[in-house]
């Protein structure tokens, strides 16, 4: 029987339409019958094409990413990941890294590899976190300007026609919570 390739892809943000495409063309390339795709943030709490696709995927199946950090955002993380699969009986590939962890080197490297990308990760935020610190001692650095403040009064103006807090958020592509905060500051 042959290895049914499932591909997943992701970018963190909607911006990054290249980086996606990128990786369908990847995936499809590599022969993958079936693409999980989004758009969010490793760091999400959730990431639901990809608990899609780890329920999808079936004993004999290869679950194929592009790179790993587009799979996993820590060790811990990729861990659990590679437990599911183990425990489902499908094999991971990882095509910038030729890695298939259907053989014992793959295994072994894919460990090695979530733990040193988890280490530069890490360095990579506190280089970001001491940059920033260093900006604003300068008075150079004023964070990310409040894009769902500025739209208070068309929140409350859509809200008065009687718009639902979702159908608000989603309307002026803002989260919901910001909805609400706005909601409560003008009551």
């Amino acid at each position: 029987m042959t290895a049914v390739m499932i591909g997943y892809a992701r970018t963190s943000t909607t911006d990054q339409k290249a980086g996606l495409d990128a990786q369908l063309r990847d995936l499809q390339a590599a022969g993958c019958t079936k693409i999980f795709k989004e758009q969010l943030s490793s760091v999400a709490n959730n990431r639901p094409e990809l608990e899609r696709a780890l329920e999808f995927v079936r004993e004999g199946d290869v679950l194929v990413v592009t790179k790993l950090d587009r799979l996993a955002r820590s060790v811990a993380d990729l861990v659990a990941i590679t437990a599911t699969l183990k425990e489902k009986g499908v094999e991971l590939r990882i095509l910038t890294m030729n890695l298939d962890t259907a053989t014992p080197t793959g295994k072994l490297m894919l460990n090695l590899l979530g733990s040193i990308a988890e280490f530069e990760r890490e360095l990579m935020l506190e280089r970001q976190r001491e940059g920033i610190a260093k900006a604003k001692a300068e008075g150079k650095y004023k964070g990310r300007a409040p894009t769902a403040r500025a739209k208070g009064d068309d929140v409350k103006r859509l809200k008065a026609e009687g718009l639902t807090a979702d159908a608000i958020a989603e309307k002026l592509g803002i989260g919901r919570a910001s909805v609400f905060r706005i909601l409560r500051a003008a009551a």
